[in-house]
C-alpha cells in the first residue's frame, strides 16, 4: 500500500493537519493538536492502523487535483469509465474541537464510491468502542472521542466501516468527522457545503494582505499558504513539518519527529512572512519566540512544542512498520537536549529583524536579549552539536560560531540604530574575536574552502549561510571559492547536500540520505550573490520542479530515485523557496543584510 511521499497533498485548520493521498486515503491525521496521537497512521504502517478512504469502486483512469485559489480546500477529481467524480477535502477553521469534512460531489455519468474508515487512535495502536446515535457514528477511546456525520450509512465488518453509494450529476453527499473529549457530548455541527463555503473564505480573506507579485507568483503564494498551515493558531509557533519519522533514507533509522517549533527556524521564517507581507503572523511569531525562550539562558532550548513546552521525550513505535519499512518511528526528538549555540544567534537576528520591520515595541524584548548575550559571552567558545543535531561528538563547529558572531553583531546594530542601551564596544569586539578565530581556524587554505568545523576536511553547506547572515560580503573570494568547493563535492544531479555522510562521520549515524532541499536554495543564493545569477535561476527552476501536483515540497530529495524524503511538507524547504525568489528580483534578506552593512562601512569611514 506504500504511497509516494509526493503523492500526498496537507489539509488543515491551523491547530493540526492531515495528509490526503492521490487515492482518496487520509492516511495520516493527529487531533486535536498537530503533535496529538495519530488516529490515521497508515502512512507509517498500513491500513490496519487507520485511515479513511473515499474513491470510486472502478479503476480510475484518471486522477486531477488541485488547491482551490488561495486556499488550503482540497479537490480531486476522479475519472472512470461510469463518469466523472470530484472530492472536496479541507479541515473548517477550527471554531471548538478539530473537525476533517468531505464531500463527493457529481459531474458526469453515474459513479459508485466506497467508503472505508478505520479509526485507530494512538497511533494505530487502539480499537475503539464505536456506538451509532441516529446518523452519527461515535467512536470512543479513552479520553478520546471521535463522531462522523453523514446520510451515508456505513456498516461494521472486520472493525472496519464501510459503504457503498452512487453519485450523478450535481448530487453532493456530505461526510463530517470531528474529536471532542469523551467525557462530553458531541457537538453540533452544520451541513458542510456550508463549511466548504466558510472554509474558502476564510483562507481567501487571510491571503488578501499578500503582497508579493513576483515571476514565481504560484510557487511563493502557495508556500505562504503551507506556512500558515504549519502555524499552531492559539500561540503562533509554526512547526517545521506535519509528520513524524518520514526517512530521509528508504530503509534507513534517519526518521525523527517534525512537529515542533524550532528556534533554528525564527529568522527565515519570520523573514519570509515579512517578504509576503503577513505582519500578523510575523508578529505572533516574535512573540512565541519571547514567551518559550524566556527565563535561564543557559537552559534555552533548540526546540519546543508549538505551544511553548519543554518535555519532547523521545520513544519509539514496535508496532508500525516505518515508511516503506524505515524504523524506527519516533515520537517525540531526543535533540530537544543537545547544546546547539547557533539558535542564540537566530533568536537574536529574528528579534533584530523585527526591529527593522517596526514589528517590535515591547522593552521585554531587548532585556531577554541582553541576558542570552550575557550567557553567550561565556559560552560561544565551547564546542556544541551544531545545526544538524548530530548525535556524535561535540565539536567547534562553523555555522555555530558565525551565529555566535551574528548574536553580537545584531546587538551593536540595535544600540547604534535604535538607541537602546548595553556596551556595544564590548560586544563589537567578541564579534571581532570570533570573526577572526573562524577566519583562521575554519578555513582550509590548501583546500580553498571553509569546512564544517575547526580542523576538520570536511565541508558543510552550512557555511553557505556566512554571506546570507552578513559574516562576508559577497565580494570576498572566499565566498565564491566555498561556493565552489561545495557544488564541486557536496552536489549530487545539482542539487546540495548537507554534508558527506559516513559511518566515522559527525553525525554518528549510518551514512545515507537525501539532497537537503534548503540547502539546495541557500547554493542559489550564494550563486546569485557572487554574479552567477542565470546558474542560481536554473537550479531555482529545478528546485521549485520538484513540487508534487499540489506544489509542497519535502524536507531532501533522491535525485537517483527521483522521490522525495523526510518529512512533509517541510517548512524550511517552504521558506527556502520563498526566500530565494526575493533573493533572486534583487530584494530578498541577503540583499538587504548587504546594504546594511555597506552603509554601516561607509558610516564608520564618516
Amino acid at each position: 500500500m506504500a504511497r509516494r511521499i509526493e503523492d500526498y497533498a496537507l489539509i488543515g485548520d491551523t491547530q493540526t493537519a492531515a495528509l490526503v493521498g492521490k487515492d482518496g486515503s487520509i492516511d495520516w491525521m493527529c487531533l486535536p493538536r498537530f503533535d496529538s496521537g495519530a488516529i490515521f497512521a497508515a502512512l507509517l504502517g498500513d491500513e490496519g492502523n487507520g485511515r479513511w478512504l473515499i474513491a470510486p469502486t472502478a479503476p480510475v483512469k484518471q486522477v486531477r487535483r488541485r488547491y482551490l485559489p488561495e486556499t488550503l480546500v482540497l479537490e480531486t477529481e476522479f475519472e472512470t469509465d461510469e463518469g466523472k467524480v470530484r472530492l472536496y477535502d479541507f479541515m473548517p477553521p477550527r471554531d471548538k474541537v478539530p473537525d476533517v469534512a468531505r464531500l463527493v460531489e457529481g459531474v458526469e455519468g453515474a459513479v459508485e464510491m466506497r467508503v472505508e474508515l478505520v479509526v485507530r487512535p494512538d497511533y494505530g495502536s487502539f480499537l475503539p468502542w464505536v456506538r451509532r446515535l441516529g446518523d452519527l457514528v461515535e467512536m470512543i477511546a479513552g479520553p478520546d472521542a471521535f463522531s462522523l456525520r453523514t446520510p451515508v450509512r456505513l456498516v461494521g465488518q472486520d472493525f472496519r466501516h464501510r459503504a457503498t453509494f452512487r453519485v450523478g450529476p450535481k448530487d453532493r453527499v456530505p461526510f463530517r468527522l470531528s474529536w471532542h473529549a469523551s467525557h462530553l457530548p458531541p457537538m453540533e455541527m452544520g451541513p458542510v457545503p456550508n463549511a466548504l463555503e466558510d472554509s474558502i473564505r476564510w483562507w481567501r480573506q487571510w491571503f488578501s494582505p499578500c503582497t508579493y507579485r513576483g515571476r514565481w507568483k504560484n510557487e511563493v503564494h502557495r508556500s505562504l499558504v503551507t506556512l500558515k498551515a504549519l502555524t499552531y493558531a492559539p500561540t503562533g509557533g509554526i512547526v517545521a513539518a506535519a509528520t513524524t519519522s518520514l526517512p530521509e533514507q528508504l530503509g534507513g533509522v534517519r526518521n525523527w519527529d517534525y512537529r515542533y517549533t524550532w528556534l533554528r527556524d525564527a529568522t527565515f521564517t519570520l523573514l519570509a512572512l515579512m517578504q509576503g507581507g503577513f505582519t500578523e503572523e510575523a508578529v505572533a511569531w516574535r512573540d512565541w519566540l519571547l514567551r518559550a525562550v524566556a527565563g535561564d539562558p543557559a537552559k534555552l532550548q533548540i526546540m519546543y512544542g508549538a505551544g511553548g513546552e519543554r518535555r519532547l521525550p523521545e520513544w519509539e513505535i514496535p508496532w508500525l512498520a516505518g515508511y516503506e519499512g524505515s524504523k524506527p518511528v519516533r515520537i517525540g526528538n531526543a535533540a530537544v537536549d543537545q547544546r546547539q549555540l547557533d539558535v542564540y544567534g537566530e533568536v537574536i537576528d529574528a528579534l533584530h529583524q523585527a526591529r527593522r520591520a517596526d514589528l517590535d515595541h515591547e522593552e521585554d524584548g531587548w532585556s531577554l536579549q541582553r541576558k542570552l548575550l550575557d550567557f553567550l559571552e561565556s559560552s560561544w567558545s565551547k564546542p556544541d552539536e551544531g545545526i544538524w543535531e548530530v548525535r556524535g561528538p561535540r565539536r567547534h563547529f562553523t555555522h555555530s560560531k558565525v551565529m555566535a558572531w551574528v548574536a553580537f553583531d545584531r546587538a551593536v546594530q540595535d544600540v547604534e540604530s535604535f538607541q537602546l542601551e548595553g556596551p556595544a564596544d564590548r560586544w563589537r569586539a567578541i564579534a571581532g574575536e570570533i570573526h577572526r578565530e573562524v577566519c583562521e581556524k575554519a578555513w582550509d587554505s590548501e583546500r580553498r574552502t571553509f569546512t564544517q568545523a575547526y580542523g576538520s576536511k570536511e565541508l558543510d553547506a552550512s557555511v553557505l549561510l556566512m554571506p546570507l547572515v552578513g559574516f562576508l560580503p559577497p565580494s570576498d573570494p572566499r565566498v565564491a571559492q566555498t561556493t565552489e568547493a561545495i557544488g564541486r563535492e557536496l552536489s549530487w544531479s545539482g542539487f546540495i547536500r548537507r554534508y558527506t555522510t559516513s559511518p566515522n562521520g559527525a553525525d554518528g549515524l549510518p551514512e545515507g540520505e537525501g539532497a537537503f532541499l534548503a540547502c539546495s536554495f541557500w547554493y542559489a543564493d550564494n550563486l546569485c550573490l557572487i554574479g552567477r545569477c542565470a546558474e542560481a535561476e536554473e537550479l531555482f527552476d529545478k528546485l521549485r520542479g520538484l513540487a508534487n501536483d499540489v506544489g509542497l515540497l519535502a524536507e531532501e530529495y533522491d535525485p537517483t530515485a527521483r522521490r522525495m524524503l523526510g518529512n512533509f511538507p517541510q517548512a524550511f524547504s517552504h521558506v527556502g523557496l520563498i526566500n530565494t525568489a526575493a533573493n533572486l528580483s534583487g530584494r530578498g534578506p541577503a540583499h538587504d543584510r548587504h546594504r546594511e552593512t555597506r552603509q554601516r562601512a561607509r558610516k564608520t569611514r564618516t
